[in-house]
């Protein structure tokens, strides 16, 4: 092998290397949530148990996505603890009346269209079955946003290469095809994009 050859080669498995590794990311950039926010707690403090206990769908079933200040304020109207993260809730948003600017974690590109209600009353799936356990957690996870589309890490999933993933590390369209695939459900693309 020329000496020519072996640097070519070098090169190449440092660019692949720099391409496989590091590009990724540089891609993605993390985010702080406006204020800690802790699913367990609400869950075994207030007995709050299911996700549409605060997550609802609007009335053309398409999810609503993050609770309104509102659905907050119904237990936080005053500050019932003596937590940071309560009382930016409370004295920030609250009783300012704002909305609490929350990063979302799973919303979707622009031409997807997607109605929760069909999935979870229609087909009966749990919210863990996309989402994993994420509303038994005890802290916001790290958001962490693709510098280029604008889109959060989780509908791309945890790595760029999908090697080694694990169900439910990310929303990206391969996943719900695989699902539809398990089930015998056919869904063309506009059944999904607009």
């Amino acid at each position: 092998m020329s000496r020519s050859s072996m640097i070519f080669g070098l090169g190449l498995l440092a660019a692949l290397a720099v391409g496989w590794f590091a590009f990724p990311r540089a891609l993605y950039v993390q985010r702080t949530q406006p204020l800690e926010f802790r699913h367990k707690t609400h869950a075994e403090k207030s007995g709050v148990t299911e996700c549409k206990d605060c997550h609802a769908f609007r009335e053309d079933g398409e999810f609503a996505g993050i609770p309104k200040m509102e659905t907050c304020a119904a237990c936080h109207a005053d500050r019932i603890g003596t937590s940071k993260p309560e009382a930016t809730l409370v004295d920030n948003y609250i009783k300012k009346g704002h909305e609490t600017p929350w990063l979302v974690y799973s919303q979707q590109p622009a031409n997807v269209w997607f109605s929760h209600a069909i999935h979870t009353r229609r087909a009966g799936l749990k919210c863990t079955e996309c989402h994993g356990t994420y509303g038994e957690s005890d802290r916001a996870r790290a958001y962490a946003v693709n510098r280029i589309s604008g889109y959060s890490r989780d509908i791309e999933g945890r790595l760029m290469s999908r090697l080694a993933s694990a169900p439910r590390q990310g929303l990206k369209m391969s996943d719900c095809e695989d699902c539809h695939r398990k089930r015998s459900i056919e869904v063309g693309c506009l059944g999904c994009h607009q």
